[in-house]
């Protein structure tokens, strides 16, 4: 069973997220970041191009490390590296550029504008003040 929490950005800045599931995500398996697939796997019509993810425990995808596996990488700076100094480097761990079962979230940037959706409005029930004695 697959799952993935996909994270769709569009031209204008908005973002949205969806979930697939089983049959619906079997389309990104074996993509590269970078790739581009169609929308129509949520609903959209267009293209999405990868542009990143994670796996279940936090570990981020980087486009330079090949295959799909976790590995040590020296970094000097880029996808997860924070607050680098100068000539400064350390080996971190990244999860490669191909998207697999491990993968739990994928960034996307869709080349279109996102459909505008209208907030729900939830019904507000009248809170009933406790009587003091």
């Amino acid at each position: 069973m697959v799952n993935f929490k996909l994270t769709i950005s569009d031209i204008k800045g908005k973002s949205l997220s969806k979930e697939l599931k089983d049959s619906d995500a079997n389309p990104l398996l074996g993509l590269q970041l970078g790739n581009e697939t169609d929308a129509s796997i949520v609903g959209l019509t267009g293209k999405l191009k990868l542009t990143g993810g994670s796996d279940k425990s936090g570990v981020p995808m980087r486009n330079d490390v090949h295959g799909a596996a976790r590995k040590k990488v020296l970094l000097s700076r880029g996808v997860g590296l924070q607050d680098a100094e100068s000539g400064q480097r350390k080996r971190k761990l990244m999860r490669g550029n191909t998207i697999s079962e491990e993968i739990y979230q994928v960034n996307c940037k869709f080349d279109g504008e996102l459909p505008v959706e209208a907030p729900v409005e939830e019904a507000t029930e009248e809170k009933t003040e406790d009587k003091k004695e």
